[in-house]
């Protein structure tokens, strides 16, 4: 049977354009994250305050240390300090913002600029966190190198699989991370101060991520009840992979997944609803 003329000739046009469309997307993006990479070089010394205000686990790593030598706890001294220098690359590599820079273009009316481009600003924003990842890098690198020659003892060498699974798991948390702030940026239509909300799940963060303590220090039930959050796949779960604690990998990427699918989902709805409540104040 001789195949349809038609139906072929409709099967390379739809290839074609599909093979236009991820040419479009890719230089869009070369094009976003080059200007944004460019932009975000230009402040380096705020480059290396943002990367010093993260150092939160450091400080409490010597806190966690003291009382791990004092104490019975689920880590040893050595894996509390393997830990939260885990846990600060990851938080250097999946810190977020965008909140603040949205609710200033709504208050500011300079959204309106952005609804104006046929690109859903959304994309802006991002390709602005993800080229300031690579902008931050040395600094981050130049604070682990100076944490291991202080502290020698706690240097070690992962394993290449986890070090590969914890990149891609803190990739995966930053999308998340970011896709969790964004959705709240979206109350900005409605409020001038968004970033209260912001503030307050913050509380949650700080606490359940594993950013100020492992969750192996945490009570059974506790553990139990945060590992149904995103918060402790943002820092713990990539943190412990590094290291080479146990963890649920199977599990830890279904949750991450399912918060994905939730924050986008309300994400969206209320990106609708907003446009239609946006008046372009102080434009």
């Amino acid at each position: 049977m001789k195949p349809d003329p038609t139906q072929q000739q409709t099967s390379d046009l739809s290839g074609r354009s599909a093979l236009t469309a991820l040419r479009r997307a890719r230089r869009i993006a070369q094009a976003l994250l080059s200007v944004y990479y460019a932009y975000m070089v230009e402040y380096r010394a705020e480059l290396i305050l943002w990367a010093l205000s993260g150092s939160l686990p450091i400080i409490l790593m010597g806190v966690w240390i003291q009382a791990a030598q004092m104490g019975q706890f689920a880590l040893s001294p050595l894996e509390f300090a393997r830990y939260f220098i885990a846990a600060f690359t990851v938080r250097q590599f999946s810190v977020v913002w965008v909140i603040w820079e949205f609710e200033r273009e709504v208050v500011e009316g300079k959204l309106s600029f952005r609804l104006l481009q046929p690109l859903n600003p959304i994309w802006h924003h991002f390709a602005s966190h993800f080229a300031e990842r690579f902008a931050r890098l040395p600094f981050a690198v130049f604070l682990i190198v100076l944490f291991f020659g202080l502290y020698p003892q706690a240097l070690w060498l992962p394993q290449w699989e986890n070090m590969v699974m914890a990149l891609i798991i803190t990739i995966l948390a930053f999308a998340l991370r970011f896709l969790m702030q964004y959705t709240l940026a979206m109350f900005a239509f409605w409020t001038e101060r968004a970033t209260a909300i912001e503030q307050f799940s913050f509380l949650f963060y700080l606490f359940l991520s594993g950013l100020i303590a492992p969750l192996e220090v945490f009570p059974p039930t506790v553990r139990a009840i945060a590992l149904w959050t995103p918060f402790p796949y943002l820092i713990h779960f990539p943190a412990s992979l590094l290291v080479g604690l146990p963890v649920d990998l199977g599990r830890g990427l279904l949750v991450m997944l399912g918060w994905s699918i939730i924050f986008g989902g309300l994400y969206r709805w209320l990106w609708r609803c907003g446009l239609r409540q946006y008046s372009g104040m102080g434009a």
